[in-house]
């Protein structure tokens, strides 16, 4: 089982790698596949059992977004064959049409979504998210300075129970097409949510797999799921 994390030199804002920290230990026997820009990514040539791409500063999405456009058709014909790719933090941005700056310039996306990701530089939104995927419960947290809008309502990943959509006002968190799956969410991801990293593990076939340290990881995501259903709980912090 191969498992390619693109970018790392670019895709480790907040510590998002530490969700493939926390896979290497679940899935010790996996091949752990890191690709540079500079590299022909391995989804080119294989079918890896996953695709990670985790958050950047908003400079480095232009450079991402260069580097995975030559493997665009590739990358489409992946995730409508259900190929499974996760996409965390911002990094869901560069599948979108364009990312829009506030002058009005806008940097063309890959195009696989219909969204447009408006940046609001002054206007960054910190908060708390608990939410509903498939039976279970999703927590994370946000720091974002863009909001991905369009006609996103084929594509639900995260039932929004409290905190803020993919923009203001949206029912449910992130984007879902087949395998693809892309929030916004940080925590890192998959340590806060330890029963949607066992689905995860599920999904791309991994024979055997354990969560390390299960007892701790989920009273803690017990802590954490009772403490964002609390009402006196801020959720825009």
């Amino acid at each position: 089982m191969k498992i390619e994390i693109l970018f790392p030199e670019f895709c480790n804002l907040y510590g998002d790698l530490a969700n493939m920290d926390y896979l290497r230990r679940c899935l010790p026997q996996a091949e752990f596949v890191e690709t540079s820009r500079t590299a022909v990514p391995l989804f080119v040539s294989e079918r890896p059992a996953l695709i990670y791409l985790g958050s950047m500063t908003e400079s480095a999405q232009e450079k991402v977004i260069r580097a995975l456009r030559p493997y665009r058709q590739r990358l489409l014909e992946l995730i409508e064959d259900g190929a499974v790719v996760l996409a965390t933090g911002n990094s869901l941005e560069v599948f979108g049409q364009c990312i829009e700056n506030e002058d009005g310039s806008k940097i063309e996306g890959l195009g696989i979504f219909p969204t447009t990701a408006r940046r609001r530089m002054f206007k960054r939104y910190n908060g708390l998210v608990l939410g509903r995927f498939e039976g279970m419960k999703i927590v994370g947290f946000k720091s974002q300075f863009s909001d991905s809008v369009g006609d996103v309502s084929a594509y639900p990943f995260i039932e929004v129970i409290r905190g803020r959509g993919l923009y203001e006002g949206c029912p449910f968190e992130g984007l879902k097409w087949n395998n693809f799956m892309g929030t916004y969410l940080l925590g890192p991801f998959l340590v806060m949510n330890p029963p949607f990293t066992q689905y995860l593990m599920r999904l791309i076939s991994a024979e055997e797999f354990a969560l390390p340290f299960q007892e701790v990881a989920m009273r803690a995501y017990e802590d954490r799921v009772r403490e964002f259903e609390d009402p006196r709980r801020k959720v825009h912090l």
